[in-house]
């Protein structure tokens, strides 16, 4: 009797022990601060941010005013603030009066309504109209005839996942997960291939994709991708040691029309710093990682849409120089008939 009276004198002394929760004040940051200030803070501004809250906020709605509920507009200010500056969700939490793991539950909330209700962001152009117009856009930066967009892939560092660790360290050795994606003269992504790790070629990525299909089914025109790709005839690559004029004169276009996928990749990067290894790396599973990251692609082509300013000075990715090693390489009749007849 002893034994239990004493076991019981314990359980008591530790549930009076026990920490008082404490509810913090949470400040509705977009009543207090203006647009630039919004945009500078979660990369978006006020009417683009009221979108997104009226379009997901009944999915997100605490269901009881209960334990000090976190509101619709606080989850989306949570997610939106890691997206744009990514770092540790403990500040990310302090800033908007919520802990470390509710911060956590509100960016996972917040992504899955996103990636819900916005995939229609990120889409091949399918009427006539759209395609011209991509065309001419893309004829008027170097004179590049019937390109319908530019391909690349892009390094996003991640936290080393439990299983499988080492096949996502990229050539650069870090994890990463390695995304494809495809853009337009505007910068604005029409397709995007999220879920490889990083130690995959980027080659491997588009073989293995139904971009190849689509082009070949669907699309009248042609991608333009660096030297990690085939030559197909849906899919132009810069001559690799060119031996005439009309060569070279074919490289300088093809290299300014198709980099503006790597300054896409650097805008994107500088308004979504979650995925700049800058600031380090996104701290969570990979498919939780994959869809964080498809989420900012789909807030950049919103941004483009509602003609939202970019950060000043951002970074173009470096171009990558692990050339393809294949043996597909049927486009060399298209390649060199556009060569003889353009330049």
């Amino acid at each position: 009797m002893a034994a239990i009276a004493l076991l019981l004198h314990r359980v008591q002394h530790q549930r009076a022990m026990r920490r008082e929760r404490v509810f913090r004040d949470r400040h509705n940051l977009m009543e207090m601060l203006d647009d630039i200030s919004l945009v500078e803070r979660y990369r978006l501004p006020r009417n683009v941010i009221t979108d997104i809250l009226n379009t997901i906020s009944p999915n997100i709605s605490p269901r009881t005013k209960r334990s000090h509920a976190v509101s619709p507009v606080t989850q989306v200010l949570v997610a939106l603030r890691y997206y744009a500056k990514g770092g540790f969700l403990s500040e990310v939490g302090d800033l908007h009066g919520v802990s470390r793991s509710t911060a956590c539950r509100c960016i996972t909330s917040v992504t899955n309504q996103i990636f819900d209700h916005y995939a229609h962001l990120i889409t091949l152009p399918s009427s006539a109209v759209e395609i011209r117009a991509i065309k001419e856009g893309f004829h008027g930066i170097a004179g590049m005839p019937n390109v319908v967009g530019a391909i690349d892939g892009t390094l996003v560092p991640v936290q080393a996942p439990i299983l499988d660790e080492h096949v996502y360290v990229c050539r650069k050795g870090y994890h990463a997960i390695n995304v494809q994606a495809i853009c337009t003269h505007s910068m604005k992504f029409i397709n995007v291939i999220c879920k490889w790790p990083g130690s995959v070629h980027d080659s491997f990525i588009l073989t293995n994709s139904e971009v190849g299909d689509i082009m070949e089914q669907q699309m009248n025109g042609w991608l333009l991708g660096d030297s990690v790709y085939p030559l197909r005839p849906w899919l132009l690559t810069p001559v690799g040691i060119p031996t005439t004029r009309n060569e070279e004169k074919y490289n300088r276009s093809h290299m300014k029309t198709r980099n503006v996928v790597e300054r896409a990749f650097g805008m994107l990067k500088s308004r979504f710093r979650c995925l700049h290894k800058s600031t380090g790396c996104i701290l969570f599973s990979p498919a939780k990682t994959c869809q964080v990251i498809y989420v900012c692609f789909l807030l950049h082509n919103k941004c483009i849409d509602h003609a939202v300013d970019p950060p000043e000075n951002f970074e173009e990715q470096e171009p990558d120089h692990v050339p393809y090693n294949g043996h597909l390489e049927d486009g060399r009749n298209v390649r060199s008939n556009l060569i003889q007849q353009r330049f």
